[in-house]
């Protein structure tokens, strides 16, 4: 291959990294084309002699659907690198980057990886709502919008996801994140790996990974989007932005904003979000980027409304920044560095003004003082109904009472990888991280100061483009829990290679991975190991008492993919097995010695410490089938079935479960699942489909998602402090489908009209119990767009 002082040049590779001869290449500067090539016997192509400017090439060749690159900027002098994957058929292979911490196509990867990108969230207020579509993901939110939203994957808890934002961790000390308040409007893609990765994300991957990428400017004229929608329950939603790109400049500021009053007293939402994504290039092999995000949210917290039928009054503040500078570096044609810096700020702040409810004093005289509790309720479920009672729904006390949490992250990172041949690639991976929290309430302040090291060692590549494997170690180094090392093996074998026949690409696949995760705030401070080191230090070293150790995982998964009629098609079947063990839970000082701890530490405390005592499993299968239909019509459905079941537990539940008069021989886990009893809110069964149009200036979409009954508390006390009005846990919710229609049509290059309606079919449903989801809401706008090349004129 040749190569020029000026030149763009690389090589046109199929999906699994051969090269593509004889392919018809275009290179498109400002939206023209400029210039056309071939590639050689080799799959290389080279431009000579070009000018100073931000270039895209676009490829096609027989046998393959024709692709077009990102836009990379070229100098007036240097050599600038750029490959080119041709997918086969209609069905596009996506380049992911969690499952390696490098860009590679989909096809080549063992694990299991999702991607969501800008079709899949038109018309989402929320980038949650298409998470949640997505295959082996369960989604739950409490109430309508602003309610508090978990991804459950695989049979992971809420804590176990890794979020990144940007590249930055945007998860809280111990893996808590609120997806409710994540606006699409400026999001390109969301990526999610199913399963533990803590071998490339340290500390907190141990279910998941969920790496959401801001948009970038392309642009060469100057485009403004102005964007406003308004609906049903007063709901606003309204944005703007400025991007475009610059020679060796790419930027794009957004700023969006969504009110709504939701359907229930004290339930208000307001969520509004800057994101700005700014990249310069001073040289063909070296890109600076700053990413930063900033959203700041209030929402009311009417609280479980249909067993009280009363609103609390209390509401929930968040203010969010991101911040990520970014250096990368292509040294030499097999050698990619990258460092970069990143700040999070995390504050939350959690009001209950006044007393709620109906005031209420069970025992007169004794100067405790009301209650406040809800109307008189039946509640019910599938094993019976509750007597008439009344919940409480604030306890008596001081009002208001006020929690707040301030969470502080900086970090460096360091990536290296090198490749020894186009079969072999290594990668080494530093990072420090320094964390602060501190966590107020009336009854208690806790705080944590942590520096974190962590080290990745892997390496991948391929036998004869049929075999794809990688294998990596991570080493974390953590302030409250010492050394910890987790392992990660992924393996890809094709039987048959990708082509354009009807059966092909038969992929087989498998993935073994450990992940770890770090003590919460709360779970550190309460610790036996803290909590003696304040009360009676000498017990500490008289019976060895270790710090919290970590939250861990461990994850197999297998299965194939199977391309059909010319790769229109594609049959992904996957079986998991997880082990989620040493999770912490709090147990009463009254069992500690159960669990070894001696009978003076256990007494010296004042209630009890959280143990890593709490172990669950989380078996399944998960189906996920795509078509390209042509014509613009492409689906897809997901089944996916999770047998999820605790296994080892010490709460005061398990020891001591409650139960109800009316069902005498039913114990409840008022608070936490009971051993044998599958965790709260993971459904055994949940399914997915989508379907999308897209024609010239038309594009329609149907999405669904589907749920089966969950196990769930109703987490009540009767205003007698008893348990009437506790249910059984089995089923506890009942499934739901949610149907939601996208539609948009550009009436002109500048103007757009779009509509969304959302449950379609009006179901009334509690995704969590007591919690009543929206019914079906309606919401229109325009969207207008002011210069891009679309603006250009054309000669």
């Amino acid at each position: 291959m040749a190569s020029a002082a000026n030149s763009i040049s690389g090589h046109i590779l199929d999906p699994l990294g051969a090269h593509v001869p004889n392919a018809k290449i275009a290179l498109i500067a400002d939206g023209k084309e400029v210039a056309t090539t071939s590639s050689d016997s080799d799959g290389a192509y080279t431009f000579v002699s070009i000018s100073a400017s931000r270039y895209t090439i676009r490829a096609s060749a027989p046998g393959f659907a024709s692709a077009e690159s990102t836009p990379v900027v070229a100098r007036s002098y240097g050599q600038t690198v750029l490959d080119l994957i041709l997918p086969l058929g209609a069905i596009s292979q996506q380049i992911v980057v969690t499952a390696t911490g490098t860009d590679l196509p989909q096809s080549q990867v063992g694990a299991s990886v999702s991607l969501v990108n800008d079709k899949d969230l038109a018309g989402r207020l929320a980038a949650f709502e298409s998470l949640r579509v997505a295959s082996g993901i369960q989604g739950v939110q409490t109430g309508g919008l602003g309610g508090k939203a978990s991804l459950f994957v695989r049979g992971a808890n809420s804590t176990s996801n890794k979020v990144l934002i940007d590249g930055v961790p945007a998860d809280d000390i111990g893996g808590t994140y609120e997806f409710a308040n994540l606006a699409a409007n400026s999001i390109d893609s969301v990526e999610i790996f199913r399963g533990p990765n803590s071998v490339l994300f340290g500390s907190d991957a141990i279910g998941s990974v969920v790496n959401v990428t801001t948009r970038r400017g392309l642009t060469v004229t100057p485009q403004v989007e102005l964007m406003a929608e308004a609906g049903t329950f007063g709901t606003y939603d309204y944005s703007a932005n400025l991007s475009g790109a610059y020679r060796a400049f790419d930027y794009l500021s957004e700023f969006s904003r969504v009110d709504s009053r939701n359907n229930l007293p004290n339930d208000a939402y307001h969520n509004a979000t800057f994101a700005g994504n700014y990249g310069w290039s001073p040289l063909a092999s070296t890109e600076l980027r700053l990413n930063v995000r900033r959203n700041v949210s209030n929402v009311g917290q009417p609280n479980e409304f249909d067993a009280f039928k009363i609103a609390d009054d209390s509401y929930l503040k968040e203010q969010n920044t991101f911040i990520a500078a970014t250096l990368q570096n292509q040294t030499t044609q097999n050698w990619h560095n990258l460092i970069r810096y990143g700040a999070a700020r995390i504050s939350l702040q959690s009001v209950n003004p006044a007393l709620s409810g109906i005031p209420f004093d069970p025992f007169p005289g004794f100067d405790f003082g009301p209650n406040g509790v809800g109307q008189t309720v039946t509640l019910c479920s599938p094993s019976g109904c509750t007597s008439p009672g009344q919940a409480i729904l604030d306890f008596a006390g001081t009002f208001p009472t006020d929690f707040d949490s301030l969470t502080s992250r900086d970090f460096l990172q360091t990536q290296s990888d090198y490749r020894f041949s186009s079969h072999l690639t290594a990668l080494f991976g530093f990072r420090y991280e320094n964390e602060r929290g501190v966590t107020n309430s009336a009854f208690s302040r806790n705080s944590t100061s942590r520096d974190n090291f962590s080290y990745t060692l892997q390496a991948q590549g391929d036998l004869s483009r049929r075999l794809y494997a990688t294998a990596g170690i991570g080493l974390e180094k953590n302030a409250v829990f010492g050394f910890a090392a987790t392992p990660k093996v992924s393996l890809a074998y094709y039987i048959a290679p990708p082509s354009d026949k009807t059966l092909s690409g038969t992929k087989l696949r498998f993935n073994f991975g450990k992940g770890i995760k770090e003590p919460s705030i709360f779970n550190e401070t309460s610790s036996l190991f803290n909590i003696l080191t304040q009360s009676a230090p000498q017990l500490v070293a008289q019976f060895h008492v270790n710090p919290a150790g970590p939250e861990r995982s461990r994850s197999f998964d297998f299965g194939f993919e199977q391309g059909l009629f010319g790769s229109h098609v594609s049959l992904s079947q996957t079986f998991f097995h997880n082990s989620f063990y040493d999770q912490l839970e709090f147990v009463d000082k009254t069992l500690l010695p159960g669990l070894g701890v001696p009978a003076a530490a256990a007494a010296a405390l004042p209630f009890g410490a959280a143990v890593n005592s709490l172990d669950y499993r989380a078996l399944g299968a998960e189906t996920e089938l795509k078509f390209d239909l042509s014509h613009g019509v492409s689906a897809i459905a997901t089944y996916t079935y999770t047998a999820a079941v605790v296994t080892r537990s010490f709460s005061s539940d398990n020891q001591f479960p409650s139960f109800n008069p009316a069902f005498p021989t039913i114990p409840i886990g008022a608070f936490s699942p009971l051993i044998g009893n599958r965790p709260f809110r993971i459904a055994p069964q949940v399914g997915s489909f989508a379907v999308a149009y897209s024609h010239q200036k038309f594009f329609a979409s149907l999405s669904a998602y589907l749920s089966g009954r969950r196990d769930d508390s109703t987490f009540l006390t009767d205003s007698f402090f008893g348990t009437s009005l506790l249910l059984p846990n089995r089923n506890l919710d009942p499934g739901y489908q949610k149907l939601d229609v996208h539609a948009a049509y550009a009436i002109h290059p500048a103007l757009q009209v779009f509509g969304t309606v959302e449950n379609l079919l009006d179901q009334h449903y509690d995704a969590a119990y007591g919690f009543p989801s929206l019914p079906i809401t309606v919401r229109a706008g325009l969207k207008f767009t002011i210069g891009g090349d679309a603006w250009r004129p054309r000669f």
